[in-house]
This record gives C-alpha cells, structure tokens and sequence, in this order.
C-alpha cells in the first residue's frame, strides 16, 4: 500500500517488502490495458514504488504514468521504469492536474480511495480524475466493502520478508480491527540490522468503510458513469478487493 501522505527514507523498502510481491489485481490491468489503442495513455494513482506501473509498461506500448505524494517513491519508479514507457510523478491524489495528455485509463488498485480522509476527499479524487480522462475513457477503483474471516484451520499468514544491503525487513499481517467507520489493517514490522541488532514497530493503514454503491453515488456527482464491478480474491497477506469501474461520458 502506497504512503500518499508523507516523505519517509524506508517508505520504498516498506512498500516493496508489502506490496512488491503482490500480483492478484495485476491480471484485471492487464484486461482493461489491453482494450485500449496504442495511443491511449495509463495513469495509476498513488502508485507506490512502481509495482503496477512497472508491470504495465513491460507488457503495453502505451505511456503509463503513476502519480504518488512521496518523491522517494516516485524517484523509486523512475529507476525501476527506465527504458519502458513508465514515468512517474510527485502529486496529491486529492489534488492533480491537468496534464499534458488525457488519459484513457485511470486505475486505483489497494483500497487507495479509501486511504483518504472521507466523502470531501474522495469527491476531490474523482473530480480530478473525470477531469484527466478522455470522454469514454475508464476508471477502476479497488475498494474493500467487508473483510471475511480466514477460514477455520487455516494456518496464519507468513511474514513478508527483503533483505537490502545486509538488513532483513519483515512485515507480518495482524489481525485487523473493523468497527462501524473503519477497518485498521496492521503489521508487525521488524527489521535486523548486519549485526544482528532486531527492532520493530507496529504499522496501521486506516481505510475508511465504503461500499461500491456510495463510491457509485459519488462518481456520479463527479461526473463519472457506473460501469460494472469486478472481484480480486483475497491472498494470505492482503484482503479481497471489489474494483468499482467507471466510465466518463462521451
């Protein structure tokens, strides 16, 4: 999950040790990429260090630009998307625009309008969105509307686990907390230095609780147009997602 809000030096190693390895939602990309003319420009919105932009440029021929709030990881994705049609760049999603192009596609994979600070946010979100898009163009928002239990039996999660320059990163999923407004996901990350010296600390992202039908209802009033849902099943270390899929009228 991206850090939108915040420039953090460990932020690139944190969001590939818990996001770099996660592939379930890439597949629905490459579907809704692959509709599109060679012309016709991507954009992923808080695109972390680059796990969605990157697999996209390596397989399209279109631009894909990712937009995130932290330069360490927008410098993250400028590296890893050297020599492909990848780009990245420092912007608010709450907040961007207008750019050079238009783009056909806007994607918005891990619960990233969910992130955001309720209604007015995620309203800001949208109309910036509907104002980059091509008339016809499409949106794909990833949103968790109810987490379902591990079944009974199941074995607990395993830690995601990096090792960078002689330390090792590792995340372990924790239970989450959900009540009426939000669902707290957290980690116990942990991390060794070269000598063996261990620290951790707990990490929570707070999502707000949105069902498809209100992010509909506010697409809506931000000129955008309902156009179907699609299901990512959940893994051991990240929740199921429902993308809610919009459109923006010709």
């Amino acid at each position: 999950m991206s850090l939108l809000f915040g420039s953090d030096p460990e932020a690139v190693i944190w969001n590939e040790v818990e996001c770099g390895d996660y592939e379930a939602d890439l597949p629905l990309w490459e579907e809704l990429a692959a509709s599109l003319g060679e012309n016709d420009a991507i954009m992923e919105l808080g695109c972390g260090a680059g796990r969605v932009v990157h697999h996209l440029s390596a397989r399209v021929p279109n631009l894909v630009i990712g937009l995130d709030r932290d330069p360490n990881l927008v410098g993250a994705v400028w590296e890893k998307c050297r020599g492909t049609s990848g780009d990245a760049e420092v912007e608010d999603v709450r907040d961007f625009g207008p750019f050079g192009t238009m783009f056909s596609l806007i994607l918005a994979p891990m619960q990233l309008i969910q992130l955001l600070g309720g209604s007015e946010e995620r309203g800001d979100c949208l109309r910036c969105t509907a104002d980059c898009m091509d008339p016809g163009g499409r949106a794909a928002f990833a949103i968790v509307e109810e987490l379902q239990p591990a079944p009974q039996g199941s074995p607990p999660p395993l830690p995601d686990v990096r090792q960078v320059d002689g330390w090792i990163y590792s995340s372990l999923p924790l239970e989450p907390v959900v009540d009426s407004e939000r669902i707290l996901l957290r980690r116990l990350r942990q991390t060794v230095d070269p000598d063996g010296n261990m620290s951790d600390e707990m990490n929570e992202v707070e999502l707000r609780v949105l069902s498809a039908e209100e992010l509909e209802g506010e697409a809506t009033e931000a000129g955008l147009l309902p156009a179907g849902r699609r299901e990512i099943a959940a893994t051991e270390a990240h929740v199921g997602s429902t993308v809610v899929l919009l459109e923006k009228a010709p």
